[in-house]
């Protein structure tokens, strides 16, 4: 079998709910990008409540397993205090969502300098160059709005992720309705 035959056999996967799916993506993008505040406030809420869940799914199968030493209990315990602050004060995880945001971009701003470099003089090295530039200016964003800029940036960037994911289910759902 050829990957021609499996990623069509693939994309035949898909169908119209993926296209249903992308338009609730897009919308939920759109309304993100509107209003970043909330998508930054619902993001962390987001992830809290998986830590809470988390910590209730670790501290199980630690009593059922492993109940020999405190410090098996250290990490549902980790998760559920982190989990609860940040559920009852999510401010503070939008400013260490932000932070670290801050810190990856810059990680990839460097990253792409570096591949810049060893592609020049040959073609593409430019790209590399503009997108570390765009990655730089991004984390400066960032840090020198930080903790405050993390408020609408992380909402942002969450939404324009929604809206592309969104956007890649429909176009592949029409894909596959025209296979």
């Amino acid at each position: 079998m050829t990957s021609l035959t499996t990623n069509t056999d693939l994309i035949k996967k898909f169908g119209k709910y993926s296209i249903f799916t992308g338009f609730l993506l897009i919308l939920l993008g759109i309304t993100g990008v509107m209003l970043p505040e909330i998508m930054s406030i619902e993001t962390t809420l987001f992830v809290a409540s998986f830590m809470l869940v988390g910590s209730i799914f670790w501290a199980i199968h630690t009593f059922k397993y492993s109940r020999t030493s405190v410090m098996d209990w250290l990490k549902p315990l980790i998760l559920l205090i982190v989990g609860t602050v940040l559920l009852f004060n999510p401010g503070l995880g939008i400013a260490a969502l932000g932070l670290f945001l801050a810190f990856y971009l810059m990680l990839d701003a460097f990253s792409s300098f570096s591949m810049a470099q060893i592609l020049y003089p040959d073609k593409g090295w430019g790209w590399m160059l503009i997108n570390g530039f765009i990655s730089l200016l991004l984390s400066l964003l960032f840090l020198f709005g930080w903790p405050q800029s993390s408020l609408w940036l992380v909402g942002l960037f969450v939404a324009i992720s929604l809206f592309f994911d969104g956007l890649s289910l429909v176009i592949i759902g029409w894909i596959a309705k025209s296979t």
